[in-house]
């Protein structure tokens, strides 16, 4: 049998034997403590224990359980402990050691005490310098205690022996469960500095199954509660998976404690390089002629010698430049101060970039990017021409609204260029915190300028064209409201003094160009709509879509797909049929998308050396695109009474639709609307029968018919919700023509509000209508008086072919529109 012993302080025991494993029972200075008893046979350790009887001394222990084979150093301090250990020592008898329940009891009883203990051999008594006693204890068998029988001159319990119940011989799973333990118990030894190499070598060595469990036991297992625990498991089979599963627990434990040991050591290294790294970069500087930070204040003043601002904005420079200078470099505030002061610096005071008057320039630079629009370039080209002649004008704050996809945000870029001005676009849909407009004030860590003033900062000029994009689809929750902050924004009259929390100077924005872009004015506040120039961006038609795909957006993919310019053209029925077949938009987006599938099925044919067509036609679609997505409404002729052709505007452009009406025999005489019309569209049929009703002798009605007949009005395409009083006129014609069973004249189509009394309102979208009309077949076609303004502002090349009829009341719409000829088979 062999010891090892090894010096060490009561305060490094943790380190040593992996947590509270060797608990002392009292305070102690160094000891000498064996860290191991080499058995190679369990009898080595049961030596001796023939000589004892059914009553022992008993031993009770605080935080610590001795196991059979394992040697133990205990720190004695109680007077009944220390009369029981000289004794043992002077006689050479053996004694029970228990843990106690009760950790502070100093007189414990049995219930105190745990019920299974060990008899152990005292192997040596060290007297240590400083008063101490410790005493060194090989556990030799296990006992169960079940008295104590004497209190005095120290404890005395009567026990039984516990026999060991062992496992098979050759038994696999116990060999490899021995073999994890014995490895893991190295892992774990290992972790402690200064182990000697005789342990690791004997442990390695050693084949005794039961010793090496036993030390484990005691050695790799913090906790006594759980030491007693595997104690008291007499089958060394059960007590060994126990024993790895705890085992495995505290060597992860471990493992995470030496990691976290060893960031730590890393960051204070690290931390600690930087720190005279940062010095050594001091004194060099110091050497070239001074540090960074006075460096940097000079860059500051030299900058702000060239600024063109105001006194007040001078002082109020001149004031947080003194803060920064007063603050210490490693101090945080430093970083937020000096960056606080570049906003003021980097920002254009007064720095405008020089307009370009050249007025016949600016119209061809919007020309060639965008067709149509001609309210707007008009509006772009005034403004210049008085920017001209006056040299100094506050911009406009123009608001561009209408559908999707037709260059409102776009057309911003074309009046930069054009006014030879920076360009910043802002876009505001979903945007819901007023700080993104102010800017947060500088009380808050990680506070910044708002988007404004950051954008300004961006285009580097005081005059930039500046894009609110979206600004109808601005939110608004607990955080502010920023349509409210925009207000200031977007004022004349405020805006040359734009108050920015973070920059907590007033700023001037009237020189700004602002184009603010929306799809619905609805949504957007009545006090921001006030303070905007409204202009309306209508969608598209049919002419203009075909010269912007052809002048623009056919060379634009041809380039984008890598297709030579002039290899193939789109004919300008193709392109007519794209727009009719293949996108139902007000814009031009679905449009490019189509011809930029074109562009990608010709760019495979000729990276796969295949031959294309010089020019797409009509015909060839079909292979490129598929097949016809949509359909546009015909005009069907004038066979049946009580069918009349009517106009609509949609958010995609113009488009007819039926009114229908049939009779049938009924005796309630009840009127019947469908086809998902609208209540205003419901209510205008309403009008339109009892107008035919009030006059129905006019008409040469029999008033009989009312009563004895059932009206059914229908607008086709039910899955379509209709709203809308425009189609008045068309419901009283389709009534009239209904119950008259007379034609209504061919190629002809209608809009217009009536009243009770049979007035003719004006409605609008006339353009769409009547280009939907003339695409349709309509040769002629019946408007409110009203509406003759709305015809004359159309390009004269769109009513080519088109005849137009003004009314004022609904006899007028009957006298033009129905025929004396009766239809065929006539009910009446």
């Amino acid at each position: 049998m062999r010891v090892f012993f090894k010096k060490m302080s009561n305060r490094d025991s943790e380190t040593l034997y992996l947590s509270e494993s060797l608990t002392e029972v009292d305070d102690a200075a160094d000891i000498l403590m064996p860290v191991m008893l080499s058995c190679d046979k369990d009898d080595d350790f049961h030596e001796g224990i023939e000589t004892v009887g059914d009553e022992i001394p008993i031993l009770p222990l605080r935080n610590m359980v001795i196991f059979p084979g394992t040697a133990v150093p205990v720190i004695i301090g109680r007077t009944k402990s220390l009369k029981l250990i000289r004794e043992a020592a002077h006689k050479k008898f053996l004694i029970g050691s228990i843990c106690q329940k009760v950790t502070n009891a100093d007189e414990p009883l049995l219930s105190d005490l745990y019920n299974v203990g060990v008899v152990a051999e005292l192997l040596r008594v060290l007297e240590l310098p400083d008063g101490s006693t410790t005493a060194i204890l090989q556990g030799k068998k296990s006992f169960l205690l079940h008295e104590i029988t004497n209190t005095e001159p120290y404890l005395m319990g009567r026990i039984s022996f516990i026999e060991d119940k062992l496992p098979q011989k050759r038994d696999r799973e116990f060999e490899a469960l021995v073999s994890t333990i014995k490895d893991l118990t190295l892992k774990m030894l290992l972790t402690v500095n200064g182990l000697p190499k005789e342990l690791v070598m004997s442990i390695k060595s050693n084949r005794n199954a039961l010793y090496i469990i036993n030390f484990a036991c005691c050695n790799c297992v913090s906790q006594a509660t759980e030491r007693q625990e595997l104690l008291a498991v007499n089958d060394l089979k059960e007590r060994a998976h126990k024993l790895l599963f705890i085992q495995n627990r505290e060597y992860q434990l471990l493992e995470l404690k030496n990691n976290i040991q060893m960031k730590a050591h890393e960051d204070i290294n690290k931390q600690q390089r930087e720190y005279f790294l940062q010095q050594q970069i001091k004194a060099i500087q110091e050497e070239l002629g001074g540090n960074i930070n006075d460096m940097d204040i000079r860059e500051l003043k030299t900058k702000a010698a060239k600024k063109k601002w105001s006194q007040t904005t001078r002082e109020a420079f001149e004031k947080e430049l003194g803060k920064l200078e007063r603050l210490h470099p490693q101090s945080p505030d430093y970083s937020m101060q000096f960056q606080y002061i570049q906003t003021i610096i980097q920002l254009p005071w007064n720095e405008c970039s020089k307009d370009n008057f050249n007025l016949k320039r600016a119209q061809r630079v919007l020309d060639r990017d965008h067709y149509g629009m001609e309210k707007v370039k008009d509006r772009i080209i005034e403004h210049l021409a008085v920017l001209k002649l006056k040299k100094d004008l506050r911009s406009p704050i123009i608001c561009l609204y209408g559908p999707p996809g037709v260059g409102k945000t776009s057309l911003g870029k074309s009046v930069a260029e054009a006014l030879n001005r920076k360009y910043v676009r802002m876009s505001l849909g979903g945007l819901h915190d007023e700080a993104e407009i102010r800017g947060h004030r500088r009380t808050y860590i990680g506070a910044m300028a708002g988007r404004i003033i950051q954008n300004i900062l961006k285009a580097g000029t005081a005059n930039p064209v500046f894009i609110l994009d979206e600004i109808d689809k601005v939110g608004n929750d607990f955080k502010g409201d920023p349509s409210s902050a925009l207000l200031e924004v977007l004022d004349p009259e405020q805006n040359n003094a734009f108050h920015d929390n973070y920059l907590d100077i007033d700023y001037d924005l009237s020189k700004v160009l602002f184009i603010a872009t929306a799809n619905n004015l609805a949504t957007v506040s009545q006090p921001l709509l006030d303070r905007m120039e409204v202009i309306e961006v209508s969608g598209y038609i049919m002419e203009e879509k075909l010269e912007i795909a052809i002048k623009h957006l056919i060379p634009k993919q041809m380039s984008a797909h890598g297709i030579p310019e002039g290899k193939v053209k789109l004919s300008r029925k193709a392109v007519r049929e794209i727009v009719e077949s293949y996108t139902r938009e007000s814009g031009v987006r679905e449009l490019e998308k189509k011809i930029g599938t074109i562009m990608r099925k010709l760019a495979r044919k000729l990276a796969s050396d295949e031959a294309i067509p010089e020019t797409v036609n009509v015909e060839d679609l079909q292979e490129y695109l598929g097949v016809v997505e949509y359909t546009r409404d015909k005009y069907q002729g004038n066979n049946y009474a009580g069918v009349v052709t009517g106009l609509a505007w949609t958010a995609v452009g113009g488009e007819i639709l039926f009114v229908e009406t049939s009779l049938s025999k009924g005796k309630d005489a009840k009127m019947t609307v469908t086809g998902n019309l609208g209540d205003v569209m419901k209510e205008s049929a309403v009008l339109a029968l009892e107008y035919i009703r009030a006059h129905a002798a006019q008409l040469q009605i029999d008033e009989e018919r009312f009563e004895k007949w059932n009206v059914h009005l229908h607008v086709p395409e039910g899955a379509i919700p209709k709203d809308g009083p425009s189609a008045g006129i068309t419901m009283v014609t389709a009534i009239a023509s209904a119950f008259t069973q007379r034609k209504v004249r061919s190629n002809l189509a209608m809009t217009g509000e009536i009243t009770l009394r049979g007035k003719v309102l004006p409605v609008g979208g006339i353009k769409e209508k009547i280009l939907a009309a003339k695409r349709a077949g309509i040769t002629e076609i019946i408007l409110s008086a009203e509406n003759r303004k709305n015809v004359e502002d159309i390009n004269k090349i769109y009513l080519e072919g088109l005849k137009f009829h003004y009314v004022k009341d609904v006899s007028e719409v009957l006298n033009l529109a129905l025929l004396d000829e009766k239809v065929a088979n006539p009910i009446f």
